[in-house]
């Protein structure tokens, strides 16, 4: 695989014993689908779809009125949840990806309430019904940061990965988010440099992840 942003990737050559290794464009590595555009849009809609399938199976225990929404709720985040989560440290959440990722977790409280589209009702009167609040995105976040931290204060390969400097010249037009970007204004921490700075102090990096997880932002 040849990771590019160029709309057709460059023809990589690779031959073992005389035998040519076939290009690709995706294949799954530790469970992860990685693409060579460099992207985790494929990857985050194969977890939803993955979620979405576990949530069914389980739909007999998930949708029961039997059993309190409370209940169904601490299943959904042992089950299904992780499932949705699955390697989502090093997710580049864009704005579409985040939308996606929000209308999934609506999905779920919507089944588990049993409330059909056709009731109209907004998300904000399902979430009341559920006695919740939108969390996902939170937890996502909570979990980059954490690990972000971790992987800095190492200072190994991930380090150099992360803070290094590539020669050349940028591509023109828009440049890409990147995950520190997001994660930089989810801690509300200015810039980059100074969420990078504050990383080497684990207290805190702590009390900031800490935070921002409270104000839910």
């Amino acid at each position: 695989m040849v990771v590019s942003r160029k709309q057709i990737a460059p023809e990589c050559n690779i031959f073992i014993g005389g035998t040519k290794l076939k290009q690709r464009e995706q294949f799954k590595y530790l469970g992860t689908l990685i693409s060579s555009d460099g992207r985790n849009k494929v990857e985050i809609s194969s977890r939803i779809a993955q979620a979405k399938r576990s949530f069914q199976k389980m739909k007999a225990v998930l949708t029961n009125q039997c059993i309190s929404i409370q209940t169904r709720q601490r299943a959904l985040q042992c089950y299904i949840e992780p499932i949705l989560m699955y390697g989502c440290e090093a997710w580049t959440i864009s704005k579409q990806t985040q939308k996606n990722l929000e209308a999934t977790e609506m999905w779920f409280i919507r089944r588990m309430l049993r409330t059909p589209w056709v009731a109209k009702k907004s998300n904000e009167k399902v979430l009341k019904e559920a006695h919740t609040k939108r969390s996902l995105m939170n937890k996502i976040r909570k979990r980059q940061a954490t690990f972000f931290g971790h992987v800095m204060r190492e200072g190994k390969m991930e380090h150099i990965v992360t803070t290094g400097m590539m020669e050349g010249k940028r591509s023109r037009g828009r440049q890409r988010e990147k995950m520190l970007d997001g994660l930089t204004k989810w801690l509300n921490a200015g810039r980059v440099t100074q969420a990078l700075t504050a990383t080497m102090d684990r207290d805190v990096w702590k009390d900031m992840v800490a935070n921002a997880t409270k104000q839910g932002t």
